[in-house]
């Protein structure tokens, strides 16, 4: 298996995250591996007590919220490759201890188990 061609796909993966991430989402500066969704650039006051306003702007926060969890999971599971790759361990199922199968990785460098294992 060629690590240094994952590597590189996962960091790149990463960075591409992490753009993603930064348009919806701020680093948190008492945990900066955390990430907490920002509002919406929109100019909308939510001190304004117009109720359709203030709807929009929460409905629009959810969804960036969504997106934010989502993001930030992906990010670290490409985190959790790259530390297995460090430590050795990549590419071994985390659930049976066999190898993945390289197709998968290659679809999903993340992948921490088999397609048997496969939680999704």
């Amino acid at each position: 298996m060629e690590l240094d061609y994952f590597k590189k796909k996962l960091k790149e993966e990463k960075e591409r995250l992490e753009v993603e991430l930064s348009q919806v989402a701020k680093r948190n500066p008492k945990n900066p591996s955390d990430w907490e969704p920002i509002p919406a650039e929109d100019g909308t006051d939510t001190r304004i007590p117009d109720a359709n306003e203030l709807s929009d702007a929460f409905e629009e926060f959810q969804n960036r919220s969504s997106v934010e969890v989502h993001l930030e999971e992906k990010v670290n599971e490409v985190i959790a490759a790259l530390k297995r790759i460090e430590k050795g361990t990549f590419g071994i199922c985390a659930a049976c201890g066999e190898k993945i199968d390289e197709k998968r990785l290659e679809a999903n460098p993340s992948s921490a188990t088999c397609v048997k294992h496969s939680p999704r």
